[in-house]
């Protein structure tokens, strides 16, 4: 595949940055909402791209798509967000062809996840399709791989323990109060945010800190009392927020907006209080800090933290890269056969042709020209013709480049397979 273009004139890029070289800071300004997310993609449309997937979590924000240069896809994501091209090209990666296609495979797994065996992101790559496929520049190209990636992904949950025990993000959090905090039972807790990761906080919280004062606040209050209907918890109203948490002794913010939801004239400063903000963009101001009894953590710190479950996935990985290298390889094979495709359909239509003449002609020439038998025959003959064509094609790919451009000159097909 070194030589071959993907789409004509055009190849797949990945372009990105991770927590692995972008801090949160530098992450939140390239940070996505879904609204953001779908101007992009309709932008994109309007550019003329016809294959783009878009995703933005706390951890990555990542476009996968055709351009004929990467800055084309750049370009889109610093108009659509805070960042610069500057700033990208500091801590960004650019991945093509066939290291993009590889680097999709190790982020779509869980191996590239901050945390290792985090399979949230699978759902969230399958989500970014669909949101793809509706703006219509999804192409067949990226539905395949998509699917190729989810086929892996659901393998190594499967067949390997790499995804065993609880760690997350939200887990992390737990961990860290039950650690820091002493008779964390009898403090009190306010959980700010109830999407995905504030969901799974609270269960979390509910399940291993035995603490029956966790109160629960959502911009949106009907989510929130979803939520707390489960585990008989408080719910409050947004409007107080800050009477909330200045009588809170644990302040946990996963509110998911686009600012800081959460800054110093909200919190009262004689409390000793424990923040952690599980948000990209971080949702808690930076001038909290200068409140002396404030302890701010942000996720980045949390999903730093080791443990026996980690070390014990760690042994599972050379099992995920098998069953990688095997899904990932056979998605290669099928992109080789795209390689000769338009040319195994010009050289069929181009026999049509011919073997029509040719029944035209002896049709003139014989009496009684049995029509049905002939078209039998001949259709037969074609089909064996181009079984042998693309047998040979598929299992010689060293020489596929050669093969074709002699099939197209010798059957003058130079125009009709392109």
């Amino acid at each position: 595949m070194e030589n071959y273009h993907i789409s004509r004139g055009k190849h797949f890029y990945i372009i990105g940055l991770s927590y692995k070289k972008a801090d949160a800071d530098i992450r939140g300004h390239f940070s996505l909402s879904e609204e953001g997310k779908q101007n992009l993609l309709e932008d994109a449309k309007e550019e003329g791209i016809d294959g783009l997937i878009v995703t933005s979590t706390c951890n990555r924000t990542e476009l996968y798509g055709f351009a004929q240069h990467p800055y084309q896809l750049i370009k889109l994501l610093c108009e659509h967000t805070h960042g610069t091209v500057e700033e990208f090209e500091k801590v960004a990666y650019v991945y093509k062809n066939k290291d993009a296609i590889s680097h999709m495979f190790n982020v779509g797994t869980g191996l590239d996840s901050q945390i290792l065996g985090d399979f949230e992101i699978i759902s969230q790559l399958r989500n970014a399709f669909v949101s793809s496929k509706k703006v219509g520049v999804a192409n067949p190209f990226l539905e395949r791989l998509i699917n190729a990636v989810i086929q892996a992904s659901k393998r190594i949950k499967n067949e390997t323990r790499i995804s065993s025990g609880a760690t997350s993000v939200s887990f992390a959090s737990v961990q860290y109060i039950l650690k820091e905090v002493e008779n964390v039972s009898n403090k009190n807790i306010l959980l700010f945010g109830t999407g995905k990761i504030g969901r799974n906080t609270c269960e979390n919280l509910v399940k291993h800190t035995k603490n029956n004062n966790i109160t629960l606040i959502n911009r949106t209050k009907d989510k929130a009392e979803r939520i707390a209907g489960k585990f008989n918890l408080t719910v409050k109203d947004y409007a107080d927020l800050q009477s909330e948490i200045r009588q809170a002794d644990i302040l946990i913010v996963a509110t998911g907006a686009q600012n800081a939801t959460v800054s110093k004239e909200l919190i009262y400063s004689k409390k000793e209080l424990l923040i952690l903000d599980l948000s990209i963009p971080k949702n808690v101001a930076d001038d909290v800090l200068e409140l002396e009894n404030v302890k701010l953590i942000h996720l980045d710190h949390l999903s730093q933290m080791t443990d026996e479950t980690l070390e014990r996935r760690k042994q599972f990985i050379p099992q995920a890269r098998e069953i990688i290298a095997e899904v990932e390889g056979d998605f290669n094979k099928w992109l080789e056969t795209r390689k000769f495709a338009p040319t195994i359909k010009a050289l069929k239509k181009k026999l049509r042709t011919m073997k029509d003449a040719e029944l035209d002609f002896q049709r003139k020439k014989i009496t009684d020209f049995n029509d049905e038998q002939a078209e039998i025959v001949s259709n037969r003959i074609i089909q064996k013709i181009m079984n042998h064509f693309a047998n040979h094609l598929k299992d010689d790919s060293n020489t596929t480049d050669e093969s074709l451009e002699l099939i197209q000159k010798m059957f003058h097909l130079e125009e009709a397979a392109k």
